[in-house]
């Protein structure tokens, strides 16, 4: 990671951390970095959104290259579209899962991949240590939002099934799935029950979508639905819900989509990746069909990284990123919800049926803090860490990470009894408390 890149791209609190000189550098410098480059930029719903769109194509322009702008569009569109329609890169004005007062920029290859660390790196070096480059030759900004029909079709042609006789919620986390994941279900033959798809600009992410998934799951009960799929704000997160309303996370989907292909003969290698923050009943329950199980650091490119090394199928994470490799080059909520349904379907089968597996009682807590890096490279906290993992039966975990796109520690610990996890994790959130609080 670099100073303003994370694990997944720039993410800030727009005009403090991420203000309109930052993005229009940061358009200038991926301009540059290709002759006449062609870049396609969309964003979600955020009321910000345009105003760092206008930013960022501004640079991308006063470096030369074309800006294809096709407005709101969900992050996995994206990727789809720029691959397809040839374009050199593809930059996505997000803040995905984080409040509205957020923003961020993520930024994919020519072939719908996201840069790697190294690419990263090189383009930040360009707006951190240079001047903009401000060639004479001037290229077309144009905007063209009826492109986006394309990414729903493809959507649609990943199902090879109708999905009639199916009611299904969507929470869009007034996002930019509002539109496009509903269409999606519909076209498809589904009765769909839409909550959360506004377009306002000021409530995503608010109390609803994958972070929040309550409502959803009422929704669901109260209107005997057969599942339900929250998306986050760039909607390539999903959480599920099945027919009685219980959460299904990513590690449960992960699991679901893993049998299903095995049984199919299209799990590569037999062969899934999760990361560090993977339950470990799902490596058991995997292990247990003959499924092998590779972990990664936390992020949906490192995930993306191992299954294009390895030539794999399937990966994904716990917060809901999954790769489905035959179809996407990144997580896609709309496409792991559409195969679901597509599951349940074929199968005839609820949701809750295919969702057996024990899982290890898990505590994840996120503890807000003024600096992240003094925090995670404190003595006092590696040592209660320490001390705490010793007292531990084996099979147990404590994980302590800074978050990659938030001002953020992240506290999980795993073990036998979720009391115990639940009193670790409280503990080691003290320290870290204590610790933000001494200057």
């Amino acid at each position: 990671m670099g100073v303003f890149f994370g694990t997944d791209g720039i993410r800030g609190v727009v005009n403090s951390e991420l203000t309109f000189d930052l993005a229009y550098k940061c358009g200038n410098a991926l301009g540059a970095s290709k002759p006449n480059a062609k870049i396609l930029i969309g964003r979600d719903t955020r009321s910000s959104g345009s105003y760092l769109t206008i930013a960022f194509a501004g640079g991308a322009l006063s470096a030369g290259a074309e800006v294809v702008d096709i407005g709101i569009c969900p992050t996995a569109g994206i990727a789809y579209l720029t691959k397809t329609q040839k374009a050199d890169y593809g930059v996505v004005i997000s803040a995905s899962h984080n409040p509205p007062d957020y923003n961020g920029i993520k930024i994919f290859n020519n072939k719908g991949f996201k840069l790697g660390d190294k690419a990263e790196n090189e383009v930040e070096r360009k707006f951190v240590n240079s001047t903009c480059v401000l060639p004479k030759n001037i290229k077309n900004y144009t905007q063209n939002h009826k492109i986006t029909a394309k990414y729903l079709n493809f959507l649609i042609s990943c199902s090879k099934k109708s999905l009639e006789g199916l009611k299904v919620v969507i929470d869009a986390s007034n996002g930019a799935s509002y539109k496009i994941a509903p269409l999606a279900f519909k076209k498809l033959g589904a009765e769909v029950i839409k909550i959360n798809s506004s377009n306002n600009g000021k409530n995503i992410n608010i109390n609803c979508g994958s972070l929040h998934p309550e409502e959803l799951c009422k929704t669901v009960v109260a209107t005997k639905s057969n599942m339900g799929f929250a998306f986050d704000g760039d909607s390539d997160r999903i959480i599920a819900c099945d027919e009685n309303g219980t959460i299904l996370d990513g590690d449960m989907i992960l699991f679901m989509l893993a049998k299903h292909l095995k049984t199919n003969k299209k799990l590569n290698n037999n062969t899934v990746v999760g990361t560090s923050h993977t339950n470990m009943g799902i490596e058991l329950a995997l292990n247990n069909l003959g499924i092998k199980f590779i972990r990664t650091d936390v992020g949906d490119k490192y995930v993306l990284e191992k299954l294009e090394q390895e030539n794999l199928s399937l990966g994904g994470e716990k917060s809901g990123h999954i790769i489905m490799r035959e179809h996407s080059t990144t997580g896609d909520g709309i496409l792991s919800a559409i195969k679901l349904a597509e599951m349940v379907k074929a199968k005839n089968i609820p949701l809750s049926k295919l969702a057996k597996v024990k899982l290890f009682p898990q505590c994840n807590i996120d503890c807000v803090v003024s600096d992240k890096i003094r925090i995670i490279n404190n003595q006092i906290l590696s040592n209660a860490i320490a001390k705490q993992e010793q007292s531990l039966p084996n099979g147990s975990r404590i994980m302590v990470r800074m978050s990659g796109t938030e001002p953020k520690i992240r506290i999980m610990v795993e073990t036998h009894n979720a009391q115990e996890a639940q009193k670790i994790a409280s503990e080691i959130e003290k320290i870290i408390k204590e610790i933000d609080l001494k200057e």
